[in-house]
C-alpha cells in the first residue's frame, strides 16, 4: 500500500458518508428533506416522490440534477433547504482529524452537496482547519459526479494532478473517472464492491490513513 501512494501530493475526500461514518445517519434527514422537496415542487404523493428522488439520483448522479435536466429547477432554493437539518448527531473524531493533519501534500473535499453544508459538516466532526479547499457541485456548475466535466472543472479549478493525487469515496460509481484520469481510488464504505476501477476499500478511513502514514514512516 506504502508505494502506492507514494507519489501523492493531493488528497480528495468526498464528504458524506466517507468523512463520517453511514451509521451517525445524517444523510438520512436530508433524503427526507429531499422527497419532501420534491412532492412540493412536482405536486406529487410521498411515494411518487420518493420514487423519483431515488430514480434521478441513479440516472443522473443527484437527485438534483434530475430535478434541473428533467424540470428546470433552480438549484440554489434546492440546495439550502434540503441541507437545513441538525448537525448534532456528528461527533468529532480525533484520530481522524490527526491522520488527515499528517498526510503530506494538499486535503481538499470534493462533494455532491454544497459548499456550506460541507463546512457545516466539518466543524462537527472536529475537522476545521485541516482542508486546504472545498469544492462543491456549485464549483462544478451543477454538474454531479460521476460526470466527468464535473471532476474536469474541480480539479482544474483546484489546479491538480491527477497522476499524483488519491480520491476517497463511499459511491463506488464516484470512483470510475478518478481511475480512468490516473488517480488512486479508495473506497470508503461498510462493505466492498470489487471493480477494476477500485484500488482499495475501507470501513474505517481513520484506520486506513493510519495504517498509510505508518507504513510510510
Amino acid at each position: 500500500m506504502k508505494t502506492d501512494f507514494a507519489p501523492v501530493t493531493t488528497w480528495v475526500f468526498d464528504l458524506d458518508n466517507t468523512l463520517y461514518p453511514p451509521s451517525m445517519r445524517l444523510f438520512d434527514q436530508i433524503e427526507v428533506k429531499m422527497t419532501d422537496w420534491v412532492m412540493a415542487a412536482l405536486r406529487v404523493d410521498r411515494a411518487r416522490a420518493d420514487h423519483l428522488r431515488a430514480h434521478y439520483w441513479q440516472t443522473y448522479g443527484t437527485t438534483l440534477a434530475g430535478l434541473m435536466t428533467e424540470h428546470g429547477v433552480d438549484p440554489g432554493p434546492y440546495l439550502t433547504d434540503v441541507h437545513d437539518i441538525d448537525f448534532s448527531i456528528l461527533t468529532p473524531e480525533p484520530a481522524l482529524a490527526d491522520a488527515i493533519a499528517a498526510l503530506p501534500g494538499r486535503k481538499i473535499i470534493y462533494t455532491n452537496a454544497c459548499v456550506p453544508y460541507a463546512e457545516k459538516v466539518v466543524a462537527a466532526r472536529g475537522l476545521g482547519g485541516l482542508f486546504d479547499a472545498i469544492y462543491g457541485v456549485e464549483d462544478a456548475a451543477f454538474h454531479p459526479k460521476p460526470e466527468a466535466r464535473a471532476f474536469a472543472a474541480v480539479f482544474a479549478r483546484d489546479g491538480l494532478d491527477p497522476t499524483r493525487a488519491a480520491m476517497f469515496e463511499d459511491d463506488a460509481r464516484n470512483l470510475l473517472v478518478p481511475h480512468a484520469l490516473g488517480m488512486r481510488t479508495v473506497h470508503v464504505a461498510p462493505e466492498p464492491a470489487p471493480a477494476p476501477h477500485i484500488h482499495h476499500h475501507s470501513n474505517d478511513l481513520a484506520g486506513f490513513l493510519g495504517q498509510l502514514l505508518r507504513q510510510s514512516k
